[in-house]
């Protein structure tokens, strides 16, 4: 079976795809790639996705891929990363996309967990708070559009640098109230961060990314996940039969200094059944606002 790994993504770099040409090969998933490219007419820099049609030989994996342009296209929001344009070469399919300078969030956690200083390992608040409200009003706006992400994980947050911005991306296995992919349902997302709904391929709505974003900030203040050590496989079957042993500890358990306040917030987010949860976005979002008036911080964080 072909897969990225055995492809040789170098041939693509100095491609040309309209009026932009790829530079330098900035990462690779499972499926496709992602380029630096320069479009020539703006006289800028962009971020070029590309699925090799060797690795799109089923009309649904290429209907997907063009679902994820279109449907960011009719995102317009200052959280969600924006595709410009989309098309397919005679070797590829692509996605021309705004360039985001800096890092995603996965990265940035995994550099805190290093810090020589223990307590230092851990994110501060007045970031993680900004990055999680950002975040919900991107999702809550994608909600109201009739757009549910369903992969809401650090690795597709990315923060700009210079304004420390972040931005919602990879829309590639977003659903919407409108469309589907086929009469047969198919499980896609990240096992760690997916909702049990989700994993039981039951239906879903917003309240699966409040799930999602909630893992996320039980992430980022706890310092990890506590999870038991097992196959992807055997993640998606307990999440499906036993969600509320996935997590083998509470968030203040790992982090004693944790807040009951914000502990209540966190372990509403991932409630196991999705009426327990935040409501909306706007919801989920207005409690940290409060949680954050309520602590005496020095400065507004959402």
């Amino acid at each position: 079976m072909t897969n990225i790994a055995s492809i040789d993504l170098s041939q693509y770099v100095g491609a040309q795809i309209g009026t932009v040409t790829l530079v330098k090969l900035l990462g690779k998933g499972a499926m496709g790639a992602v380029f630096i490219g320069y479009q020539s007419t703006l006289k800028r820099q962009v971020a070029v996705k590309i699925l090799p049609k060797s690795l799109a030989s089923s009309a649904r994996a290429q209907q997907m891929f063009r679902d994820e342009a279109e449907t960011v296209g009719i995102l317009t929001h200052p959280n969600i990363v924006p595709v410009y344009e989309m098309g397919e070469s005679s070797e590829f399919f692509f996605q021309v996309m705004q360039l985001v300078v800096g890092h995603d969030l996965r990265t940035i956690i995994g550099k805190a967990r290093k810090h020589p200083v223990p307590t230092k390992r851990i994110l501060p608040l007045s970031e993680t708070i900004p990055y999680i409200c950002q975040m919900l009003d991107a999702l809550g706006y994608a909600h109201e559009e009739g757009v549910f992400h369903q992969d809401i994980k650090p690795a597709n947050i990315l923060i700009d640098d210079r304004f420390k911005r972040p931005l919602v991306a990879d829309f590639g296995i977003a659903r919407t109230i409108w469309a589907e992919y086929s009469s047969t349902p198919a499980l896609f997302g990240t096992p760690l961060y997916m909702s049990p709904e989700q994993a039981a391929l039951a239906t879903i709505d917003g309240r699966t990314d409040i799930y999602s974003a909630g893992v996320m900030l039980m992430e980022m203040t706890a310092g990890y996940l506590p999870t038991r050590k097992e196959q992807p496989g055997d993640a998606i079957e307990r999440k499906k039969k036993e969600p509320g042993t996935f997590f083998t500890a509470k968030p203040s358990e790992i982090n004693p200094s944790l807040s009951s306040d914000l502990e209540a917030i966190i372990l509403k987010a991932i409630a196991v059944h999705p009426d327990n949860r935040f409501a909306d976005c706007l919801e989920f979002k207005t409690a940290l606002e409060a949680y954050v008036r309520n602590n005496g911080f020095n400065e507004p964080v959402c």
